[in-house]
C-alpha cells in the first residue's frame, strides 16, 4: 500500500516544530529569566525603600509641610532629565504596540526617585507605576545585547512588565496575565505567554529571596455562592466599575487641567503638593496618603467610615494628575476595598468578602483587565472567594466602559456593539473621538443660532 507523501511531510513537519518549540522555550526560558531577575530586585528596592520612607513620614508628620517643595523638585527632575520617559506606563505600551526606540535606562532611576520622593513627603500614590516601568526599562536594555528583532523586544517588554506587576504584589499569575491584558482591551496576545509567566514567577521568587515579606489580606468570611449571592456580585461589580471610571477620568481631567492652566511643567506638582498638605494638615490624618496599607487591612476586618473611598480618590487623583510620580493600582485597592466595606451596609454579603471583592474590582473596571485581577483574587483570598470576585471584576469591566488609568491602552474588542468603530483606537483616541462627537453638532447649532448671526 503506497503512503500518502503528503501524510509523510505533515509527520517530519510535526516532529520539526516540537524541536523548534523547545529552542524557543529555552531561549525565552533564559531571556524572561533575566528580565524577571531585574524586575524583582527593582521591586525589592522599591518595596525596602517605600516601607523605610512612610515609617519616616508617619514619625515625623510636619515633612508632609514639604510636599510642594517635594513636588517642584521631582518636577524639575523629569523636565530637565526625564523628558523623553515622562509618559512612564503609556511609553512602554506604545513601544508594545509600536516598536521604535530602546527605553532609555534612566527611567528606572528616575521612577524609583520620585516615587520615594513622593511618599516621603505625602503624596497618596501607589507603586505599581514604578514596577512596570523599572521592569520593563531594564529589560530592554537585552534589546541591543541580544539583537533581538521588533517582535522579539515587544515580547521582551511584556515580560518586563509582567516581571515588575508580579513580583511587586506577590501575585505571579496575575502579574503573567496583566502583562498580556493590559495591552488592548477585549484582546490578549499568546505569542507572549511563556515569557510572561517566566518573567512573573522569576520575578516573585527574586522578590521574596532578598527579604521582602507581601502584607496578608485575609477574607475570613465567605458565604455558599447563591443566586442572591450572584446578583449582589453583579451589583457590586457595577457600583465597582462605575468608580474605577470616574477616577480615571478625574485623574486625567485633572492633569489636562493642570496643563493648560500651568505652563511651566514643575509648578503642576508643586501646587499639587499645596493642595495635598493643606487637606492633610486640615483633616488632621495621614490615613488618605501614602499607599495606605493599614487601612485596606482594617477594610478586611472591621466596619470603616463611609466617605474612606472618596477621600482617598480625590487625594490620589489630585496626587497623580497634578504630576507627581508613583502607580495608580495600590490606591486603587484602597478604593475599592474601602468602598466594597461600605456597600456591606447595603448588600447581603460580609464586609470582609466584598472588601476583597472591591480590591480587585476597582482596579478591574480602572485598567481594564478582569482576568488578571479575577487571579490576583485567587492568589490572595482563595479560590471561593476569587470566585465572587471573579464576578464583581468582568462586570466591573464591562461598566468603566472605554475608559482607563493607561492612555495609550487600545481598543481591542469593544465591550459594546454600539461603540465597534473605536476598535483599533487608543483610549487617548477614544476621549478626543468622543469629545469631538460632542463638539460638532455644538458647533454647528452655534451658528444657526441667533447670537451667531447678530
Amino acid at each position: 500500500m503506497q503512503k500518502n507523501p503528503l501524510l509523510k511531510n505533515r509527520v517530519v513537519w510535526s516532529g520539526n516544530e516540537q524541536a523548534h518549540i523547545l529552542v524557543d522555550l529555552l531561549r525565552w526560558l533564559v531571556i524572561a529569566s533575566i528580565a524577571g531577575v531585574l524586575a524583582g530586585s527593582a521591586s525589592a528596592l522599591l518595596l525596602a525603600s517605600l516601607e523605610w520612607v512612610t515609617a519616616v513620614r508617619e514619625s515625623h508628620k510636619w515633612i508632609i509641610a514639604l510636599l510642594p517643595l517635594a513636588g517642584l523638585f521631582v518636577g524639575c527632575l523629569y523636565k530637565y532629565l526625564g523628558t523623553s520617559v515622562e509618559a512612564g506606563n503609556n511609553l512602554i505600551l506604545d513601544e508594545i504596540h509600536d516598536p521604535k526606540a530602546v527605553l532609555p535606562l534612566r527611567m528606572t532611576p528616575l521612577i524609583l526617585l520620585g516615587t520615594v520622593i513622593t511618599h516621603l513627603f505625602g503624596g497618596s500614590a501607589g507603586r505599581e507605576g514604578t514596577a512596570i516601568q523599572t521592569g520593563a526599562s531594564l529589560a530592554d536594555q537585552l534589546t541591543r545585547p541580544l539583537g533581538l528583532n521588533a517582535r522579539d523586544r515587544r515580547i521582551l517588554l511584556m515580560a518586563g512588565i509582567s516581571g515588575g506587576f508580579g513580583s511587586v504584589f506577590g501575585t505571579p499569575l496575575a502579574g503573567a496575565i496583566f502583562g498580556l491584558e493590559v495591552l488592548a482591551i477585549g484582546r490578549i496576545g499568546y505569542d507572549g505567554i511563556f515569557p510572561c509567566f517566566v518573567g512573573a514567577f522569576v520575578g516573585d521568587f527574586i522578590t521574596r529571596a532578598w527579604g521582602i515579606h507581601h502584607t496578608i489580606y485575609r477574607v475570613t468570611s465567605v458565604p455558599k455562592l447563591t443566586f442572591a449571592g450572584f446578583l449582589s456580585a453583579i451589583a457590586a461589580g457595577a457600583a465597582f466599575g462605575l468608580v474605577g471610571m470616574g477616577f480615571a477620568k478625574t485623574t486625567h481631567a485633572i492633569g489636562h487641567w493642570a496643563k493648560k492652566k500651568i505652563a511651566w511643567a514643575p509648578m503642576r506638582p508643586f501646587t499639587g503638593g499645596v493642595i495635598v498638605a493643606v487637606a492633610v494638615f486640615a483633616i488632621g490624618t495621614t490615613k488618605y496618603i501614602g499607599l495606605g496599607i493599614p487601612t485596606i487591612v482594617a477594610a478586611f476586618a472591621t466596619h470603616l467610615p463611609p466617605y474612606d473611598f472618596a477621600a482617598k480618590f480625590l487625594f490620589t487623583a489630585v496626587t497623580l494628575g497634578f504630576g507627581f510620580k508613583g502607580g495608580e493600582v495600590t490606591p486603587l485597592f484602597y478604593i475599592g476595598a474601602t468602598l466594597g466595606n461600605t456597600l456591606a451596609w447595603l448588600l447581603p454579603l460580609p464586609p470582609t468578602l466584598l472588601a476583597g471583592m472591591g480590591f480587585v474590582a476597582v482596579f478591574a473596571g480602572a485598567a481594564n483587565t478582569p482576568i488578571a485581577s479575577s487571579l490576583m483574587a485567587v492568589e490572595l483570598f482563595g479560590a471561593e472567594a476569587g470566585a465572587y470576585a471573579a464576578i464583581a471584576c468582568v462586570v466591573s469591566y464591562l461598566f468603566s466602559g472605554h475608559a482607563g488609568i493607561y492612555h495609550s491602552q487600545r481598543v481591542g474588542h469593544s465591550k459594546h456593539v454600539k461603540t465597534k468603530d473605536e476598535e483599533g483606537l487608543s483610549l487617548a483616541g477614544v476621549a478626543k473621538d468622543r469629545v469631538g462627537r460632542v463638539a460638532g453638532p455644538t458647533v454647528e447649532i452655534g451658528a444657526n443660532s441667533k447670537s451667531s448671526q447678530s
